[in-house]
């Protein structure tokens, strides 16, 4: 539930915008005309699974990358944080998970079926064998691929994962109150319009769990990297049922038995992300037989001023093992 204070708050920016008049409706059509542009389906195609719908796009061409896109993604999420890999000679496919975009929510979405639902997009497409990274709330479809289909994947690269680890109390990216009007927002195209263009610092703490400062030292490339990232999430009422889901699943998320993944395994993330994802990546490294773990000293949940250092050390790692030439 919304906390009253969360909800006045929203209340008293709208109001104070709806009274700008035209200009506010002008920037608001705008923004989600370019918003809805980048998720159109011509740029994406859908497959049956045995779970209904599900949603992909590919972009590169070489050895295939199954991209797993975090909270507030989609197919395009996938895309944008794949696309060095892209360029540098990998086959990224990138599917939309349960409640994203036009991908299916079933009954059960757990992150167990989406990593079913994933056997049969690499069906569909004639795949054997893929590496998988999963960033953030992804990476429990990720671990639970390497998990449940071993002879399915190649490769497993956990990034800011967000998945279990020993802890007495649970992590909190910002106080709950500023987080349930983060929350407020996320079935309605405007109201989370409205939140990132009047108080942007808040939801790039809240739902990035990156602190503001970093992003605003950072250089001019990686502070539009990290724009992006947040004004993507539009349109916020195509990924809300997705975005529920993972708020329950990385909320409080259930162990895994990490010891029988077999295989090679790099888990990646930053000290300073406010989910915890480091302790996580370092609890991956110690139960997964072999594992290999980097942790940056800052950047946030989203890799600030690391983003081609990040880029290196996976593709590094995948040609070490391998599987990229």
């Amino acid at each position: 539930m919304v906390s009253r204070r969360a909800a006045l708050g929203l209340g008293v920016v709208g109001a104070g915008l709806v009274a700008a008049g035209g200009a506010v409706a002008s920037a608001y059509g705008r923004d989600m005309a370019r918003a809805r542009a980048l998720v159109a389906p011509e740029l994406s195609r859908v497959i049956p699974s045995r779970f209904g719908t599900l949603e992909y796009a590919e972009a590169g061409k070489g050895v295939p990358l199954l991209m797993v896109h975090g909270t507030g993604g989609g197919f395009d999420q996938g895309l944008f944080f794949a696309r060095r890999f892209s360029e540098a000679g990998y086959r990224i496919i990138a599917p939309s998970r349960f409640g994203y975009l036009r991908s299916a929510f079933p009954d059960d979405p757990s992150s167990e079926n989406q990593a079913d639902a994933l056997v049969d997009l690499l069906d569909a497409l004639d795949i054997d064998r893929v590496a998988i990274a999963g960033g953030s709330a992804g990476a429990l479809s990720a671990m639970s691929f390497a998990i449940r289909h071993p002879g399915r994947c190649a490769a497993l690269l956990p990034l800011v994962p967000a998945s279990y680890v020993p802890r007495d109390t649970p992590v909190q990216s910002v106080p709950p109150e500023q987080m349930q009007m983060a929350m407020a927002a996320l079935r309605s195209d405007f109201l989370f319009w409205l939140a990132i263009t009047t108080l942007p610092d808040l939801l790039t703490q809240a739902l990035l769990a990156t602190r503001p400062a970093l992003i605003k030292a950072a250089d001019p490339a990686e502070q539009a990297r990290a724009r992006h990232i947040l004004e993507a999430i539009l349109p916020v009422s195509l990924r809300a049922d997705g975005l529920l889901n993972d708020a329950r699943l990385a909320s409080n998320p259930a162990p895994m038995p990490l010891e029988t993944i077999t295989a090679p395994t790099l888990a990646l993330s930053y000290e300073d992300d406010a989910f915890g994802t480091a302790a996580a990546a370092r609890y991956i490294g110690e139960r997964v037989p072999g594992a290999r773990v980097k942790v940056f000293a800052d950047g946030g949940h989203i890799g600030i001023g690391h983003d081609a250092e990040s880029f290196a050390v996976i593709d590094g790692f995948l040609k070490q093992i391998g599987y990229a030439s």
